[in-house]
């Protein structure tokens, strides 16, 4: 008779993995399989999910708990209504190979063995799954086994991907422990330590998820390093008392604790609030063996002796002494690396000028935005102050006199350290640190259309740890600009902001009201070489998240059929392409000479837009700045059904509230430009709602408003 199988799965709050977990576990090719799922009294949707699975298939059977209980209770409740020969165990936003469980099966042999995976792989993405399936499909042994080193098996500290005989999990009494989210598994595996055969098996694959967003609602594993060292402690504790008397667990206890202390506890004490840390930590290395001491460099050895006797002063002194070293050693492997050390360790404890602002626009690569706005209205009516600029590239012609210091460099970092405001776009750097007395003014970079960080589902950016960078790093911020009310919702979510929101409109929109003339936009055209007796179109398309070489390096491929429009518009217009700054590869526009001009480097997009006749973007925030000028705008999103449905998501409704029409093919962009006023006449009841939407707190005075407000002291 075939051996079945009992899966156990705990859900709380994972409604955006659980039917991408569950169906891996309904479709698997083993189909004796009891599934008990345990909703530790989940708050989202997860429910109505588990229900769903529940109606189409009779082997899943769902306990509800009316409170949350844990993890280890979830599992311990699920042991108890068991029937199968074998207890699988999966978290609920995990993922298996559809043959997970008949390859482990394939392994049975006697009926005390534990057989588990050696691959448990960690993904971030669906798509990477069918990467690790390709390398899958290169082994030549399907079904490798072999019996595990003593340590291997259990320094794992998961149950994950294992086939536990439910007899022995009778037998030993195992349970884990409900006092804990975390390494609850410990007190599971203790009583087998080094006590059965087991046995692995090479090609049955589980697929632990890395969750993108941390911060909202991570897994047990993402917690932050203090909770993770309180579970630890209790469950360290706990169990070296229990078995006192076995040196062997003792000893594997003993090196666990070590272990995270050098990965992850030592990193907390480097944190501000490190008394509370250091006085558990101190607890629970009394109960350390001393062996385990001196097997230690003599550094991590005086630390742990430090933490044994509570001598906290001495600990932070050897501590300080043992990050000052790594850092040191770090350091010497590259210039930026020592630019850095010096920042933390010498420019950090230096005065910091009260009457010193830094700016940056597009991490250097512009002059421009709304720093630029801020900085020119400061020249004109703040000179006591000083002003130091961040460039890719110094040497710019800038009104003022503003010291001007190269991105990285050393001396930007002694500014940054010395300076009390800072004043940017975008996100900082983050091996940058604020201090107190610090001012840090985001000015951000515009409206959005697109969801952003907390707003996301799903990460399609280079960086998988996109939404945790994003949160350190917007939790500097003492002031966010926010251009209209819809924006200032959005940022609330998705930053999680909860400072001082400016709702003032947006410094650089205040070009667009006071520089809306005839001789401004010639002098700008002329400057640009473009000719005065033909209109303007500027084509600024957004990048896409999905389209990038490599992290920090993105591509963009042009849609436009540039041979076209000369043919139908040249003898009229003019067209300007204004490409994402995040967009690495430079645009070739030989032979379209006079016709086509690449304004991708121009500093300032208001420029550009004052020229404009008609607007041409596809989801980028530009046409919430343009329609401040009430002039047509043109929608040319060849890829809407996947940017929409796939990559971001949108605020608006894209089809129903856009102020233009919504083309995809060059042909179509080309025939609306020709009956531009038609359109201007179809969409103005549109546009007039839009603008009294998006446009209503925009004055032309949002930067004398927003100095007033941030350098009122």
């Amino acid at each position: 008779m075939k051996k079945s199988v009992s899966v156990i799965v705990p859900v709380y709050n994972t409604e955006e993995f659980l039917k991408e977990c569950l169906r891996s576990i309904v479709d698997q090719t083993y189909k004796n399989l009891q599934i008990i799922v345990v909703n530790d009294a989940s708050t989202d949707q997860s429910a109505k999910i588990i229900d769903q699975f529940v109606a189409e298939d009779n082997r899943i059977e769902c306990i509800t708990n009316s409170e949350r209980m844990g993890v280890g209770y979830c599992r311990n409740l699920a042991i108890e209504h068991v029937k199968g020969d074998y207890v699988y165990f999966v978290d609920s936003d995990d993922l298996l190979h559809k043959k997970a469980i008949e390859y482990l099966l394939l392994l049975q042999g006697d009926e005390s063995e534990i057989i588990y995976t050696s691959h448990i792989v960690k993904i971030n993405k669906m798509d990477e799954i069918e990467e690790s399936l390709k390398e899958q499909e290169k082994e030549e042994d399907l079904l490798h086994t072999r019996l595990l080193p003593d340590f291997g098996f259990y320094k794992r500290m998961t149950v994950l991907s294992v086939l536990f005989p439910l007899h022995l999990i009778q037998s030993l009494r195992l349970k884990f422990d409900e006092e804990v989210d975390s390494y609850s598994e410990l007190s599971f595996l203790m009583p087998i330590y080094q006590q059965y055969k087991i046995v692995v098996g090479k090609n049955s694959y589980y697929f632990y998820r890395l969750r993108n967003d941390p911060i909202t609602n991570p897994s047990l594993s993402q917690r932050g390093y203090d909770l993770l060292l309180h579970d630890f402690a209790h469950i360290y504790d706990r169990l070296k008392n229990r078995y006192a008397n076995n040196e062997e667990i003792c000893k594997y206890l003993d090196k666990q604790l070590i272990r995270l202390y050098r990965s992850n506890f030592i990193l907390l004490m480097k944190e501000d609030k490190k008394k509370e840390a250091f006085d558990k930590l101190s607890n629970v290395m009394k109960l350390l063996s001393e062996k385990q001491v001196k097997k230690q460099n003599v550094v991590i050895r005086g630390e742990l002796r430090a933490l044994q006797k509570g001598q906290y002063k001495k600990y932070t002194r050897i501590l300080g002494f043992h990050h000052f070293g790594r850092d040191t050693r770090k350091s010497l492997t590259s210039l930026n690396k020592l630019y850095r050390q010096i920042y933390r360790d010498v420019f950090m404890k230096m005065p910091l000028n009260d009457k010193k602002i830094v700016f940056a626009s597009f991490l250097g690569k512009q002059y421009a935005d709304s720093p630029k706005a801020i900085y020119e209205y400061m020249v004109e009516h703040y000179p006591d102050y000083e002003f130091v600029w961040v460039f890719n590239e110094t040497g710019r012609k800038l009104p003022g006199n503003a010291k001007q210091v190269k991105r990285l460099s050393l001396a930007y970092y002694y500014h940054l350290a010395t300076a009390k405001y800072w004043i940017s776009n975008m996100r900082q750097p983050l091996h940058l640190k604020k201090r107190e007395g610090n001012v840090f003014l985001e000015t951000w970079h515009g409206t959005p259309l697109k969801r952003l960080v907390f707003d996301m589902d799903e990460v399609y950016s280079a960086n998988p740890k996109y939404k945790k960078n994003f949160y350190q790093q917007s939790r500097l911020w003492d002031y966010l600009i926010a251009a209209n009310p819809y924006s200032s919702e959005i940022f609330k979510s998705a930053f999680k902001f909860d400072k001082k929101m400016l709702e003032y409109g947006y410094p650089r929109n205040d070009t667009l009201y006071q520089n809306n003339n005839e001789d401004y936009i010639s002098k700008i055209k002329k400057s640009l070489n473009m000719p005065l007796n033909k209109k303007v179109v500027l084509y600024a398309p957004t990048w896409r998240d999905d389209e990038f070489y490599e992290a920090g390096k993105y591509k963009f491929d042009l849609k436009l059929d540039l041979q076209k429009l000369r043919e139908k518009l040249g003898d009229d217009y003019v067209i300007i392409l204004r490409m994402h700054y995040f967009i690495a590869n430079n645009l070739n526009i030989d032979g379209y000479e006079g016709f086509v001009f690449n304004m991708s480097k121009y500093d300032d997009i208001a420029d550009l837009y004052l020229i404009s006749d008609i607007l041409i973007t596809d989801y980028s925030s530009v046409f919430f700045d343009y329609s401040n000028l009430r002039r047509p705008i043109i929608y040319y999103a060849y890829d809407l059904e996947k940017y929409r449905d796939q990559l971001r998501g949108f605020y608006l409704d894209y089809e129903n509230q856009m102020p233009g029409p919504i083309l995809k093919t060059t042909d179509e962009v080309i025939d609306a430009i020709q009956h531009i006023d038609q359109i201007e006449e179809d969409y103005k009841e549109r546009y007039d709602e839009f603008y009294e939407k998006i446009c209503c707190w925009e004055t032309g005075h949002a930067t004398e408003k927003i100095v007033q407000e941030v350098f009122k002291n």
